[in-house]
C-alpha cells in the first residue's frame, strides 16, 4: 500500500499551518509594537464566516495586553460571539492573557444590550444603535488622553469582532460600523475563495471621499480550504456553539459541584432549579423584532429564552431607549391567572428583584432546555395520577 503522497499531503498542511500562525503573530505584533501606535489602536477583525476572526482576535487580544495591560473588546457579532451567550452586543475590558486560545469562556462584560436574535437581518437599525452607543461608551470611559501618565485613566487599545455575514444586511452593518468607528487598523481575512471574501481596500467608504490614515493588513483564513462543500456542515457547527454557550449559560444556575457526566445529568439538574418567580403584572414585554403587543406577548413565552432589564438602570443614550441588559433567564412556564412567571436565570436574587423589562427573542433554545419543559409536565401528570 502506498502511503508517500498522503505523508507528502500531511507534511505540506503542517508546514502550511505554521506558517499561517507565524504570518498571524507578526500581524499581532506589528499592531501591539508599532512605533507610530499613538494614540492606541482600535482594530476591526472582519472576513467571511468559519475563516478564523475569532481566533486571530484571541491572539491579537494577548498580544495587546502584553503591552498596554488593558485592552477594550467591542463584539458585535450577535451570532458567535466570544464571551457572551448568543444575541448579545457586548462591550468587555480585559486585564487578563488567556492561557489557552483554543478554550471558550464566558465573561462579564462591562455594557452590554440584548439584541434577541443570531443575525441582523430583521432589524439592522436596531443593532448598529447598540453598536454605536458602546462605541461612545468606550470612547468616554477608556479612550481618554487627558492622564496620559495615569495607568488606571489612560487611554487602551480596542479590537472589535465582527460578524462572519459579509453579503446583504451583513455588509450594510459592516459599512456602516466602520464608517462611524473609523479604526486605525482593518484585519481583512481573506479566504482562497475569492467570492466569499470582502471587497479589498477601504470598500467602507465613498467614492469621493479622502482616504482615512488607516493601516489594511489582509491575512490568510486559518482554514484556508474551499468551503462550499461544507456548508452545512459549518451551519451545524455554528448551531452547537450557540447550544454549548448557553448550556454554559444556565450551568451556572447549578451548584459547582453537581456532577454532569452525561447529557441527562445536565437535564436532571436543569429541572431540580428551584424557578424564580417574576410578577406578570409589573414586568413589561418589549419585542424587539416583531412588535408583539403587550398583552398577547405574555402568551408566547413559555418554553423561550428571554433578556432581563430592570428601568432604573438608564438607557445609554438618548438615541438609545433600551436599557442595557442585565442577563437571561430561561421561561418555564406563564400562569396568567396566578399573575406569575417562573424562570430559571443565574442572575443574583437580588438583582432580579428590581426586573421589571423583559425582551423577547428569535433565539433557538437548546433541547435539554426544552426537556425541562417536557420533564416537569410529566412530573406533575404523574402526581395528579398518583
Amino acid at each position: 500500500m502506498d502511503t508517500g503522497g498522503d505523508c507528502s499531503g500531511g507534511g505540506g498542511l503542517e508546514e502550511e499551518a505554521a506558517r499561517r500562525e507565524r504570518e498571524w503573530e507578526e500581524v499581532a505584533e506589528a499592531v501591539a509594537y508599532d512605533s507610530c501606535t499613538w494614540p492606541p489602536p482600535v482594530v476591526a477583525v472582519c472576513g467571511p464566516g468559519n475563516s478564523g476572526k475569532s481566533a486571530f482576535c484571541r491572539l491579537l487580544l494577548n498580544t495587546l495586553i502584553a503591552r498596554y495591560r488593558k485592552v477594550g473588546y467591542l463584539d458585535i457579532d450577535v451570532g458567535q460571539p466570544e464571551f457572551t451567550p448568543p444575541g448579545f452586543v457586548s462591550l468587555h475590558v480585559l486585564e487578563e492573557q488567556a492561557k489557552d486560545l483554543t478554550i471558550l469562556y464566558l465573561r462579564n462584560p462591562k455594557r452590554c444590550f440584548f439584541f434577541g436574535d443570531v443575525c441582523a437581518k430583521r432589524n439592522p437599525k436596531l443593532l448598529l444603535t447598540y453598536i454605536f452607543d458602546l462605541y461612545d461608551y468606550f470612547l468616554k470611559e477608556f479612550y481618554c488622553f487627558r492622564e496620559v501618565d495615569n495607568p488606571e485613566k489612560s487611554a487602551i487599545p480596542l479590537v472589535i469582532n465582527t460578524s462572519g455575514w459579509v453579503k446583504g444586511t451583513g455588509f450594510y452593518v459592516l459599512t456602516e460600523m466602520l464608517k462611524y468607528v473609523s479604526p486605525t487598523h482593518v484585519i481583512r481575512v481573506s479566504t482562497t475563495v475569492e467570492h466569499k471574501n470582502l471587497p479589498g481596500g477601504t470598500f467602507w467608504m465613498n467614492q469621493y471621499d479622502a482616504d482615512p490614515p488607516i493601516n489594511l493588513v489582509e491575512i490568510g483564513a486559518a482554514h484556508n480550504s474551499p468551503p462550499s462543500k461544507h456548508s452545512l456542515l459549518v451551519k451545524k457547527e455554528a448551531k452547537i456553539t450557540r447550544d454549548l454557550r448557553l448550556m454554559a449559560y444556565f450551568r451556572q444556575c447549578l451548584p459547582r459541584d453537581f456532577n454532569i457526566s452525561c447529557f441527562d445529568d445536565l437535564i436532571r439538574g436543569f429541572v431540580s432549579i428551584h424557578p424564580f418567580q417574576l410578577r406578570l403584572s409589573k414586568i413589561h414585554v418589549i419585542d424587539l423584532h416583531r412588535q408583539v403587543s403587550g398583552t398577547d406577548a405574555h402568551r408566547f413565552l413559555s418554553g423561550t429564552i428571554i433578556g432581563m432589564a430592570t428601568s432604573a438602570s438608564p438607557p445609554l443614550s438618548i438615541e438609545c431607549s433600551t436599557p442595557c441588559c442585565i442577563g437571561l433567564g430561561f421561561i418555564k412556564a406563564v400562569h396568567i391567572s396566578e399573575d406569575c412567571i417562573h424562570l430559571i436565570t443565574p442572575v443574583s436574587h437580588k438583582l432580579m428583584e428590581k426586573v421589571n423589562i423583559i425582551f423577547q427573542s428569535c433565539i433557538a433554545v437548546p433541547s435539554c432546555l426544552l426537556q425541562v419543559i417536557l420533564n416537569t409536565l410529566l412530573l406533575q401528570l404523574f402526581r395528579k395520577i398518583n
